[in-house]
């Protein structure tokens, strides 16, 4: 599959949804239960986007999205600030084609280039295929919470997974840049 990267728009939120919606309804990568709507999803997007975290969408070759992935905050505490929880989302017909691997990858070099020096996956249901995507980005196994969430009659666990980014915690991050600056 022939894919394009590039920053996610308001333009594809209405498909961002729909593809959302079917994560939530079919899958375990969320927790969430009913689907957001557009406006829901649109706050979202404008909340990360005006931290400066990355939102990254895949286009195929005929131009359709075939999924998006963001950055956010592990936690708001100021001493996580060095620290990424990715989020990856595919269209139901382009999955196991390598569009989550390219994701990914662009994700960790944006969120590289910016500063930050950890990236942690919080893998819903322990999903072998996620936890197979980020293994081959690097990211190693870092723990695993049982029951932690009850979705589709279930217990599902939830996988933690990691990976350093540029320098990760061998050196001083430049508190003077982002990720770095204080509000």
């Amino acid at each position: 599959m022939s894919l394009y990267i590039r920053d996610l728009t308001p333009d594809d939120l209405s498909e961002v949804t729909l593809i959302y919606a079917d994560a939530v309804a079919n899958g375990t990568a969320s927790y969430e239960l009913v689907p957001p709507d557009l406006s829901e999803m649109t706050e979202r997007y404008q909340a990360l986007k005006a931290k400066g975290y990355p939102y990254l969408a895949a286009v195929d070759e005929q131009g359709s999205l075939a999924g998006y992935a963001y950055t956010s905050a592990f936690r708001t505490r100021p001493a996580y600030r060095w620290l990424v929880e990715d989020s990856i989302y595919i269209h139901p017909s382009a999955r196991g084609r390598g569009v989550g691997k390219a994701l990914l990858n662009a994700l960790l070099d944006r969120c590289e280039k910016a500063g930050f020096r950890q990236m942690v996956a919080v893998i819903g249901g322990a999903s072998e295929a996620s936890m197979a995507v980020h293994r081959s980005c690097g990211f190693e196994f870092s723990g695993r919470m049982v029951g932690t969430g009850f979705k589709h009659g279930l217990w599902l666990d939830t996988v933690f997974m990691q990976k350093a980014l540029g320098e990760g915690n061998t050196t001083l991050p430049d508190l003077s840049t982002y990720p770095g600056v204080m509000p």
